[in-house]
Formats: C-alpha cells, sequence, structure tokens
C-alpha cells in the first residue's frame, strides 16, 4: 500500500468553498447523529513566540477515516518570518486497519473549513436579508468568513477593524477585488459592529471587544476567535438577551467564548439553546423571528476536518493528483 501526500498547491486545486460548506454541514449532522468518534482537543501554548498548536483528531463512521490535524497559530509570523499565521498538516488513517492513506497540507483547509462553518450558521441563524457584516479583525480567518457568508446571504458591505491596524488595508483590497462589494475600514470596533446585520470575530484577544451596547436586535455574531481557555472577545453580557448556538457544548463551555458568561455567572450550560447540528437536523430550531440576537460559537471539531479531508483525498484519487510513496 502507498500513502498519498498532497501539498499546499495541490489541495488549493482541489478546494472551493461552496463544496466546503456542505461537508461542513454533514460533519455537524453527522456530530448529532453520533456518527462521530472526537477525543478532547490537544494545545499547547507557546507564549515566547505569540503562537499555539492545537492537535485534533476524530474517527467518522460515515468515511471510516481517522483524521489528525496539527494546526498552529503563530500571530506574529507574517512580520517576523514571511509566513502565514496559521499552519496546518492532516493525516488521514483508514479506520479499518489504521495505514496512514494520505497526508496533506492542512492550512487552507483550516481556513475553509473554519469560514465555512460561520457560513453554515447564517443558514439557520442570520436574517434572510443581511446584507451588511462586521468583522473584527483583518487576518486570514477574517476574510474566509466573508466569502463564506458571501455564498450564504446577499453580502453589500463590510466594515472591519482590527488591533493590527496595518493589516486593514490590504484586506480592504484583497475582498473588494474578491468578491465585488464595499469594504469601509473604521478606526475603532463600534463602528465596525453598530447597525451590521452580522458581527464576526477573529482576533487571538483575551479581553472583551463587542460591547453589548453595540449590538442591534436581530444581529446574528459568529464567535471564531474564542477558541481556548482565557481567550475573550465578547461582552458577556450580550448572551443574556442571545439565542445561543454551539458546535460542541462540551468543547465550547471550556473553551469557546460560551466560557466566559458561565465563569461570570450570567448564564449556564442550560441557556445553551442547540449545537447547530441540532438545528441542521430539524430537531431544534434556528432563528424564530427577525428582533432575536443569535450568538454561534464555533470552536472547531476534527469531524469537520474528516469530512472535508475526504472529499479532497478522493477527489484527488479520481483526478491523479499528488505523489504516492511508501511509508511504511
Amino acid at each position: 500500500m502507498k500513502t498519498l501526500l498532497l501539498n499546499q498547491r495541490e489541495v488549493k486545486q482541489l478546494l472551493n468553498m461552496p463544496d466546503t460548506i456542505v461537508a461542513v454541514e454533514e460533519a455537524y449532522k453527522d456530530f448529532n447523529r453520533k456518527m462521530a468518534i472526537q477525543p478532547p482537543i490537544v494545545s499547547i501554548e507557546v507564549p515566547e513566540y505569540n503562537g499555539e498548536m492545537d492537535l485534533k483528531m476524530g474517527y467518522s463512521k460515515s468515511t471510516e477515516i481517522i483524521a489528525v490535524k496539527t494546526a498552529v497559530g503563530y500571530w506574529d509570523n507574517p512580520e517576523r518570518y514571511h509566513l502565514p499565521t496559521l499552519l496546518a498538516t492532516i493525516t488521514l488513517y483508514d479506520g479499518k486497519n489504521g495505514y496512514p492513506v494520505c497526508m496533506m497540507d492542512g492550512s487552507l483547509i483550516t481556513g475553509y473549513r473554519t469560514g465555512a462553518a460561520g457560513g453554515v450558521s447564517a443558514k439557520v441563524l442570520a436574517r434572510k436579508n443581511s446584507k451588511t457584516v462586521g468583522v473584527i479583525g483583518a487576518g486570514n480567518q477574517a476574510r474566509m468568513q466573508v466569502i463564506a457568508l458571501k455564498e450564504i446571504l446577499p453580502l453589500e458591505m463590510v466594515k472591519v477593524w482590527s488591533p493590527v491596524r496595518k493589516q486593514q488595508l490590504k484586506y480592504k483590497q484583497e475582498i473588494e477585488s474578491m468578491l465585488g462589494i464595499q469594504v469601509l475600514l473604521c478606526d475603532e470596533p463600534k463602528a465596525a459592529v453598530e447597525g451590521t446585520d452580522v458581527i464576526v470575530t477573529a482576533t487571538p484577544g483575551k479581553n472583551p471587544i463587542v460591547q453589548d451596547e453595540w449590538v442591534s436586535p436581530g444581529t446574528h455574531i459568529i464567535a471564531i476567535g474564542a477558541d481556548m481557555e482565557g481567550k475573550q472577545e465578547l461582552d458577556p453580557k450580550i448572551f443574556s438577551r442571545a439565542k445561543i448556538v454551539v458546535d460542541n457544548i462540551q468543547q465550547c463551555v471550556l473553551r469557546g467564548e460560551t466560557q466566559n458568561p458561565i465563569k461570570e455567572g450570567i448564564i449556564t450550560e442550560k441557556d445553551i439553546h442547540a449545537e447547530i447540528g441540532e438545528i441542521l437536523l430539524g430537531t431544534k430550531v434556528g432563528r424564530e423571528n427577525n428582533e432575536e440576537i443569535t450568538i454561534f460559537d464555533s470552536t472547531g471539531m476534527s469531524i469537520q476536518d474528516n469530512m472535508t479531508a475526504c472529499r479532497i483525498f478522493k477527489n484527488a484519487v479520481q483526478l491523479g493528483i499528488g505523489q504516492k510513496i511508501e511509508l511504511i
């Protein structure tokens, strides 16, 4: 048996946002069908280099594949090393015998599937006529979220604020060129989020940025940045007046944005309305009216990587893309 190797260029050939949205939606459904086995995430922080690593692994009964992903976020990489902030690798193992059938770059997959998660949430939690999005952050995930949202909503304008101010102009140029929608640069986070239909938070922050009084009725909030204990981007008081939806309750109460209002006693775990897979399967309702505030807390799950990477692996085999090696 041989192992297929796929580099980033080859993965890029096989990856697109519409297909990733489909894969992530199926992943969420399978998670709530009890078709996925996922151990807890293992994390390592490297504060002296402003970095972190997450190890996510899981088995899908649908694909009969075990996926193991190592993903790192090193926030000074672009300036100090001319490397991307996010780097990742994914290895796929045959669930029947444990053989490593594929090793691929996971950087693009991580970005796409995390962006797709926000898009899937918008399908069931955002107002259908949402046209404006306020983005906190101007890194890779701030881009991917908007790319996915554009597949789902009739977006016309993005307002962006970033704690790394010099990233904003490049963000504006890229999004306007790629998606053909207007991007407004904001001097303060309040200006970026006030009056928008959707808010995206995509920073590694550890203090609340978006304040409760800035959030209008009917807003959908996609909380992406908080994926580790101690991280925070939202004023916890927002949760007291919102419908709270998460990807994985066990993860989100410990390492998602939801950890913060729970720690402060503003909500309890019982106040979480649903996991998103429950809404997609029809066992829980999504948005019920145009006035409710909805929050989607996404910490990321290995089943998302599994479904997306398996789709890429299958397409690579069919198209003869990649290099095969005798690893064992």
